[in-house]
């Protein structure tokens, strides 16, 4: 049986957007936290991206003693995660890169540490081969950015062992993330399928004349993604179902969705769509940076997660709520 030591240092391994978001929410929830990449300027840029959304994540939830005096920075992989109790990497997606970077995580870091990847679409059976302990490595693949969305999709690799799998759940959920754990590996998981999925139909209604860019994200925005928002689309059907609930729209509502299906759409992504969707959105964006933009979003999403949290017995945070 596998055993994990408590989880008081963390590591980020790789500290771009995705690794810098990790070390803010760590660092939040009342962690040590040292950061490791080999970029130049990359503890500038790692100071900066925390300064910056250290409000925001702190609106979410902010632990006792919690500081970002509490990150440090080396450019030496093995020093970061030396004593790291748990090291979440965010290496760029290249799969030769993660197998030599996970077989270096492995001998560097505790025996009894837990390795999680970040990444969105490579197996941890591919991550894990190289590695002498592959038993405590599992993909931990947040939804961006990690410090504000809690979902992440834990899945282990064919020698994962499933107290890692068990522990990486209890340690997400108890640091305010909302974990799912996958049984099968899929390439990308399943968040980025689910919206894969959606967008290439969104697309396929541009492509076609349907509407244009900035109505097809208010289709989305102002309507069912304001319920899933809510609830995820099993629960809403049961809704859906009115008295008679799932079973009802199962039997009397399900037919007419899967003739939907067979008139679903698959968009040649042609040089001049690309050119239209991005047309469209800097029109809609209206003149505001990406900065801005992303501010926005962060703060309505804060502001829905605390609805959330106060309603939802079962979300992230609410026994601290209650």
């Amino acid at each position: 049986m596998t055993s994990h030591r408590p989880v008081h240092r963390v590591a980020i391994v790789g500290t771009g957007t995705i690794g810098a978001s990790w070390a803010t929410h760590y660092l939040v929830r009342g962690f040590d936290v040292t950061a490791t990449d080999p970029a130049p300027a990359a503890e500038t840029a790692l100071r900066s991206y925390v300064a910056g959304a250290w409000d925001a994540a702190a609106a979410i939830g902010l632990a006792p003693g919690a500081s970002p005096d509490r990150l440090g920075f080396t450019p030496d992989m093995r020093q970061a995660v030396a004593d790291a109790d748990f090291v979440q990497e965010n290496a760029p997606e290249r799969p030769e890169l993660k197998v030599k970077l996970f077989a270096d995580l492995d001998d560097a870091t505790p025996p009894d540490s837990i390795i999680a990847s970040s990444s969105s679409g490579i197996t941890m059976s591919d991550i894990q081969v190289d590695c002498r302990h592959p038993e405590r490595t599992v993909i931990g693949h947040p939804f961006n950015p990690p410090h504000v969305v809690p979902l992440v999709e834990v899945v282990g690799g064919t020698r994962t062992a499933p107290e890692t799998v068990r522990d990486a759940m209890s340690f997400y959920a108890a640091i305010g993330k909302k974990p799912i754990h996958l049984k099968k590996e899929l390439p990308g998981h399943v968040a980025n399928r689910i919206q894969a999925a959606l967008y290439r139909e969104v697309v396929y209604l541009v492509q076609e004349g349907v509407l244009d860019v900035a109505d097809s994200d208010d289709a989305v925005s102002w309507g069912p993604g304001l319920r899933w928002g809510v609830m995820g689309p099993h629960l809403l059907w049961h809704l859906g179902g009115g008295e008679g609930g799932i079973q009802h729209f199962m039997d009397t509502l399900m037919p007419r969705m899967v003739g939907f299906w067979e008139q679903l759409g698959t968009p040649e992504f042609t040089p001049e769509l690309r050119d239209t969707i991005v047309s469209g959105v800097l029109k809609e964006a209206d003149g505001h940076s990406v900065d801005e933009l992303s501010a926005r979003r962060d703060a309505m999403l804060a502001a829905l997660l605390a609805v959330r949290t106060q309603h939802d017995p079962s979300g992230p945070d609410a026994k601290e709520a209650t």
